[in-house]
């Protein structure tokens, strides 16, 4: 797969390879978080950053988690009644009995 990119100076086309298959993205998003909360080891957080240059969709994905990221942290956190903190507490314990019993 090869992704066009237009760059600033003189509105060139450049043709970037990005080889999504081998599972190589999947590997990178499940890394994401620990990515953008600086828990990495260096070897590894250049790694990424080496993937996220060249990988458009990736670009895309990190950007966005890390826009997702900055709201969360900025909203208030919602008041629950004990009733609905209840309800999550027994829907959280369903759903790991559940994963579990797989």
């Amino acid at each position: 797969m090869s992704t066009k990119r237009r760059t600033p100076r003189g509105g060139k086309t450049v043709r970037r390879v990005h080889q999504a298959g081998r599972g190589r993205c999947l590997a990178i998003l499940r890394q994401l978080s620990a990515y953008i909360d600086d828990e990495l080891p260096a070897t590894i957080c250049g790694e990424l950053r080496r993937h996220l240059g060249g990988c458009p969709n990736c670009e895309e994905f990190i950007a966005s988690l890390r826009h997702t990221v900055t709201l969360c942290r900025h909203r208030p956190t919602p008041s629950l009644s004990a009733s609905d903190r209840a309800d999550l507490r027994q829907a959280i314990l369903r759903r790991a009995a559940h994963q579990k019993g797989r």
